[in-house]
């Protein structure tokens, strides 16, 4: 699809939240991908201006991740392996898991931040689209790699609706996200609810990992920046993929970048260890973590790391095979 046209810790655990984002010009056409300069002026993003693409990146305002301590990663690795070896985790067919999407539209009181019927369908599209492994660039090519047709696709089961100033403008780990999931989250812990809002602190969005349910089902979902759906106004995220992004992280997945140039970056053997996120537009691509025990070009393309929507198609085999183990495991969806 060219979307040109057209995101159990254990008992012990504390929610991992994911405050994350993905903004986007349409994917460059022709042969060969054209780098274009680096915007050295100002940089807005849901009305908040800052003095450089750069500074806004150094703000920490993209995504602010709060990553699971080592403790708790090796917690849920162990969870992992255990069922693994019960023989509870069986890898499925592509496309064959549905993900009900329950869609939760917060508007002000006076009607602004609205996202359509079409738009959420739009949003669903692209899901379906970056999940069966049938994202391209804009001219239709691959370069970095194939990308993964995972299991998963998105059926919207319902949207409904809310006028809250408080809400309109919530921001992570506070009262009116507690309140607002609260009255509107719906389904258990295989349903994805979606909550899109004129999300405060420049963010373009966040998501609860599949480890933090079983802790705080209530806090459990996706909230998007309404302007970071298809055909928004937060370019350059504007083609769907903060979506992408974030749910990725319901399924399980961290950044490629986390845990920067070690063995266990991110938990999956086929994503390159990544010193530092990436972000922007490319070629060229990096090499930030080099030497025989990282192969690899960093993962630029990947729908895990920061680049700007345009310039990212895929997830990897590996990345497939987690959402999948940790679907089952945490979800059991």
């Amino acid at each position: 699809m060219n979307r040109s046209t057209l995101t159990l810790m254990t008992a012990t655990a504390v929610t991992a939240v994911t405050l994350c984002l993905t903004l986007a010009a349409p994917r460059f056409a022709g042969s060969t991908p054209p780098r274009p300069a680096v915007p050295v002026g100002p940089f807005t993003v849901n009305g908040i201006t800052w003095e450089s693409k750069d500074s806004f990146v150094a703000s920490g305002s993209r995504c602010g991740t709060l990553e699971p301590t080592v403790d708790i990663r090796s917690a849920i690795d162990r969870k992992m392996n255990y069922e693994a070896s019960r023989g509870r985790i069986n890898l499925r067919a592509a496309g064959s898991v549905t993900v009900q999407v329950y869609w939760h539209v917060i508007t002000n009181t006076s009607g602004q931040g609205n996202v359509t019927d079409q738009q959420i369908a739009n949003q669903i599209a692209v899901l379906n689209a970056a999940y069966a492994g049938r994202d391209r660039l804009r001219n239709g090519t691959t370069p970095n790699g194939a990308a993964a047709a995972t299991p998963f696709r998105f059926v919207l089961a319902s949207v409904d609706r809310t006028a809250n100033n408080t809400w309109y403008t919530v921001t992570p780990n506070t009262t009116a996200e507690r309140q607002m999931k609260t009255a509107l989250r719906r389904g258990n812990a295989a349903a994805l609810n979606i909550y899109s809002a004129n999300v405060g602190g420049g963010l373009l969005g966040w998501a609860t990992f599949p480890t933090s349910y079983a802790s705080n089902p209530i806090n459990d979902g996706v909230v998007l920046l309404n302007a970071s759906v298809p055909g928004g106004t937060a370019a350059p995220y504007n083609l769907g993929d903060t979506a992408t992004h974030e749910v990725g992280h319901w399924l399980g997945l961290y950044h490629t970048f986390q845990g920067g140039c070690s063995n266990s970056n991110d938990s999956v053997s086929d994503t390159p260890a990544e010193r530092r996120a990436f972000y922007g537009i490319w070629p060229p691509v990096p090499d930030t973590c080099t030497g025989t025990r990282f192969p690899g070009s960093d993962p630029v393309e990947n729908f895990m790391d920061y680049t700007d929507d345009a310039f990212m198609y895929r997830f990897t085999a590996g990345q497939s095979t987690r959402m999948d183990s940790f679907s089952q495991v945490y979800r059991r969806l």
